[in-house]
């Protein structure tokens, strides 16, 4: 008999991560099975071999693939377990498509897709990018290159390169639909392209995984962060696009980010135009960044960048949202057969419905956060459940009628919009828009110039060029700046310069116009002027008056009961527990923030507070954590990118 430890795709036990189970014949390390486990049956993958236990064991059912799974996904599947501290059949489940153990009828056709340009032409700066990148000895590398640089084509050039030498190239995306673009690019050079999203069926998915797994020579895969997954052959190369999005960290088990597993399971470049401030900085201590500074396609069309101030009345004599300004400019652009774009990152008609008189707030009675009304549907919705209600003519508490619904969204914009410019064709592209007309399945009608406006939240912030663009407008840039999270300015700098990047590709002469509350705050400065250079230095000093990333490494703790009493008690005794190991531990650099209530601290499950450990090591956030006793009431985030 052959004995092995196999890590199940089911929970079975708190502390251990194996099972050890008997085969007649040989298994190989990787391979993937069928095992029993209680009075069921589930998948697992053979871990390690190992002796004879002196306890009864069960024997495997089956084996479900002869090939084993690559070295890169054996080595995630051990790292993640022990750096995030989760349990590895979360993993296993992470790394098996699902219905894995179903018979499934092969495809007919093989859909592969001719390839129509098999020349890549590169300017001299794209050139030197690859050739620095080539050259340096760092596993990640960050490339810093402004939109319109043409780091798509460097991509291309590197996968080429990955795939002559043998080995195989990922490309994650931070969503299929915002890239739509990319993709295109990509199998406009590469005849068997694998692309994996969570818009195929079960059976697609479970398909394309197999042929990554058996296929005997290197692949390309393009796709999102659970894409790192892939089982192909000899992995070479990851590249990450727009690596500063909050996309490519996975907030449920297995918890984790894909920067950081990347750079694990293979060489990792980081392409992005706003480096997060901890992977420039980190990449810079290693000599590890490679700028791109220059666009693509040398042009001699301007720029023209005007921030407007929301307080200032008299700019908004003609619309209580757009300005005179840019309302005249979109005029302008429609006089000329070009196109405007307004971007709002809030869905919706209104975010805020009150009672003037008693104020009262229209609340999910699920999450406990404001309902936003939808008037083309008249609704109110919870935009976090997705609950809908009636919309209420009078105050539920006071009887009285003075209900009124404060703010803006996108579709409030779209309505003004029609109303300014009835002749004007205008799309809207947010999460409410219907999957056909969502942009990247439109993408060619809209860069094609067949809409006269564009209106949306981040969805068209990233990953598309519109060459007919001429008016940009940003109606409330600071919106993202009143969060009480160390990640807030961080995240506006980044929107503010991926919308102005839309409008800076030297296609047309441009006039951009950012609106804000706070039109001197430092952030809405650096943005207007793409000034990365001094937005890293005046953040990263804040980060370290504050010890944050990446001056400490963060652990997010937090008790959640039905009761505000019963939460207050646990957290304190949990704060109590994690002074107490500190001193037993003889751990000096730490930081624990008292007990808080989280920034959602009321919903349907109960209440949460939260506590926040900030550490120069690492390993001493992991000591403290293996020291806590676990339950189901706590839920614990290592390296979260926001404290909210």
């Amino acid at each position: 008999m052959n004995y092995y430890l196999i890590a199940p795709a089911k929970t079975f036990h708190d502390t251990d991560n194996t099972l050890t189970y008997t085969a007649e014949n040989p298994l190989k390390i990787g391979q993937i099975v069928e095992i029993p486990l209680g009075k069921q049956k589930t998948v697992g993958i053979v871990v390690k071999k190992t002796t004879e236990p002196d306890f009864a064991t069960k024997s495997i059912l089956r084996v479900l693939y002869e090939q084993p799974l690559p070295d890169h996904i054996l080595k995630a599947l051990s790292w993640l377990t022990d750096y995030y501290r989760c349990p590895m059949s979360a993993v296993v489940q992470a790394i098996l498509p699902r219905g894995i153990t179903k018979n499934r009828r092969t495809p007919k056709t093989t859909n592969v897709k001719e390839v129509k340009n098999p020349d890549n032409p590169l300017n001299a700066a794209q050139k030197r990018a690859i050739k620095e990148l080539n050259a340096c000895p760092a596993n990640t590398v960050l490339l810093h290159g402004i939109t319109g640089s043409g780091k798509t084509n460097i991509y291309i050039e590197l996968a080429r390169q990955t795939i002559a030498s043998g080995k195989s190239f990922i490309l994650l995306v931070p969503e299929i639909a915002l890239t739509s673009q990319l993709v295109f690019n990509f199998e406009q050079h590469f005849k068997d392209v694998i692309l994996l999203h969570s818009e195929q069926t079960e059976a697609v998915r479970h398909h394309l995984w197999r042929a990554a797994l058996e296929s005997d020579h290197p692949r390309v895969v393009i796709g999102p962060r659970s894409t790192l997954f892939a089982p192909v052959k000899d992995l070479g190369l990851i590249v990450i696009d727009e690596a500063h999005e909050p996309a490519y960290h996975q907030d449920q088990n297995p918890k984790y980010s894909a920067l950081r597993l990347a750079a694990v399971m293979s060489r990792t470049i980081l392409g992005t135009a706003t480096p997060l401030i901890a992977d420039y900085y980190i990449c810079k201590q290693h000599n590890a960044v490679v700028e791109l500074n220059e666009l693509a396609v040398k042009s001699n069309k301007t720029a023209d960048v005007k921030i407007i101030d929301l307080k200032n009345r008299p700019d908004f004599t003609r619309n209580r949202i757009l300005s005179n300004q840019l309302i005249e400019s979109i005029q302008s652009s429609l006089d000329h057969h070009q196109q405007s774009m307004i971007f709002h990152n809030r869905r919706g008609t209104a975010p805020l419905t009150i009672c003037d008189h008693c104020g009262w707030q229209a609340l999910c009675p699920n999450c406990y956060l404001p309902l936003i009304l939808h008037a083309d549907k008249y609704q109110m919705r919870c935009h976090s459940c997705g609950r809908t209600f009636p919309v209420p003519t009078s105050c539920p508490e006071c009887n009285n009628a003075t209900i009124h619904h404060k703010g803006f969204g996108t579709k409030l914009i779209e309505e003004e919009l029609k109303k300014l410019f009835p002749n004007a064709k205008i799309a809207r592209f947010d999460a409410d828009t219907e999957s056909s007309q969502q942009l990247n399945k439109v993408y060619e009608q809209v860069r094609a110039g067949d809409y006269d406006i564009i209106v949306g939240t981040q969805m068209i912030a990233k990953g598309f060029d519109f060459p007919k663009l001429s008016t940009l407008g940003i109606v409330q840039a600071d919106a993202g700046l009143s969060l009480p999270d160390y990640s807030s300015e961080e995240r506006t700098y980044e929107l503010i310069t991926q919308v102005l990047g839309r409008a800076k590709r030297g296609h047309q002469n441009s006039k951009i116009f950012i609106q804000s509350f706070q039109p001197d705050h430092p952030i809405i400065s650096y943005a207007s002027t793409s000034n990365y250079a001094d937005f890293y230095k005046y953040l990263l000093q804040k980060r370290k008056q504050s010890t944050l990333p990446p001056y400490s490494f963060l652990l997010k703790l937090s008790l959640t009961y039905k009761t505000e009493k019963s939460t207050v008690q646990n957290i304190r005794k949990l704060n109590t527990k994690i002074v107490q190991s500190t001193r037993r531990l003889g751990i000096q650099q730490l930081i624990v923030t008292p007990p808080m209530p989280a920034f959602h601290e009321r919903a349907n499950t109960g209440y949460t507070w939260q506590i926040i450990l900030k550490a120069k090591s690492r390993k001493d956030l992991l000591a403290i954590f293996d020291s806590l006793n676990k339950s189901p009431y706590l839920h614990y985030d290592f390296d979260p990118i926001s404290l909210l």
